[in-house]
């Protein structure tokens, strides 16, 4: 890991965030006096359901995209996505006159595949069981010229998912506890790196599926492991492993790491439905999971992110009929 880019990780997300200025929405945060009593903690929810794309996603691929000059541009994108990178990327290239390739699972949700292609996107479809995206989206890069941007693994990408702790925090100063979902890590790393220089005691939690948990052994031997293809309601978290850069981030800025079953992750998405009104796809609920199946014991004020909304209607209908 570059030295360099990791010390100076929370000027480059304050700079994200200019970037990011009247392009992102600042997402509200709410709260809910059900789950306050229910957890007995003051939870303050981040909502990112309610960005551009439904997604935090789309904070990391304008930042990184933004940056390029204008010799790359001209030379398109492309990058790999179950959905929600795939859906920002796909806004971002439409917004910017730059031309995208998203390499995506033939089983990613229906929903975010028609919202990438709806944006512009060419799609390239790969059956995840017998070839590897990231060699797909490689060749693809070889072959046309495209610059790479990955969905987590890149400092810029990593900036500007960091924004959305720099977000939250300058609202409510008092954070004691900071839940973030966990997938290859961009959100937790750039969140945890915002968190830690904003407020140092905070104690910062990523949260994966117990399906998934490649993050949680990860950190907790350090050493990187991998999961392939998941079979977690979560599709956010399927991916194999941290990168190469977000691992010693999460080892550096994360307090620790808790999984939560899939039973949990359903009951939060249902909590989420019918007492808050929000609509959080299953990634998105890790946070709330973990305090409402008591997976993790709140300390002070709670924070929790809510990575994205992006659930297609089957998933939903068949979580709330559970």
């Amino acid at each position: 890991m570059d030295d360099s880019h990791s010390n100076d990780i929370f000027d480059q997300i304050k700079a994200a965030s200019d970037r990011l200025f009247s392009i992102a929405n600042v997402t509200p945060v709410v709260t809910s006096r059900t789950l306050n009593r229910r957890v007995g903690a003051e939870v303050y929810l981040k909502c990112e359901n309610l960005q551009r794309i439904g997604a935090f996603k789309f904070r990391g691929a304008f930042n990184a995209i933004s940056r390029l000059s204008d010799v790359e541009k001209a030379r398109g994108v492309v990058t790999f996505s179950s959905g929600n990178h795939a859906q920002a990327v796909a806004l971002v290239g439409r917004l910017t006159g730059v031309d995208t390739t998203v390499v995506m699972p033939a089983d990613a949700p229906r929903i975010k595949r028609e919202a990438t292609e709806a944006y512009g996107a060419r799609v390239i479809d790969y059956d995840p069981q017998s070839k590897s995206r990231e060699d797909l989206a490689r060749r693809i890069q070889m072959e046309q010229g495209a610059v790479m941007i990955p969905p987590y693994d890149h400092y810029d990408v990593i900036a500007g998912q960091g924004t959305v702790a720099l977000e939250l925090m300058a609202k409510k100063r008092d954070i004691a506890m900071l839940l973030v979902p966990c997938g290859g890590g961009g959100l937790l790393s750039g969140s945890a790196a915002a968190a830690k220089h904003l407020i140092s005691d905070c104690q910062v939690i990523g949260i994966e599926p117990e399906l998934a948990d490649d993050a949680t052994r990860s950190f907790k031997t350090g050493k990187l492991h991998t999961v392939r293809n998941p079979p977690t309601i979560a599709d956010g978290t399927r991916t194999p492993s941290l990168g190469q850069l977000t691992f010693p981030l999460i080892r550096k800025y994360v307090d620790d790491m808790q999984t939560v079953s899939e039973a949990a992750i359903v009951e939060a998405v249902r909590f989420l439905f019918y007492r808050l009104k929000l609509v959080v796809e299953p990634s998105g609920a890790l946070g709330v999971a973990a305090l409402l199946s008591g997976r993790v014991t709140p300390r002070g004020k709670v924070g929790i992110i809510l990575s994205g909304g992006n659930i297609d209607g089957p998933t939903m209908t068949r979580i709330l009929r559970t």
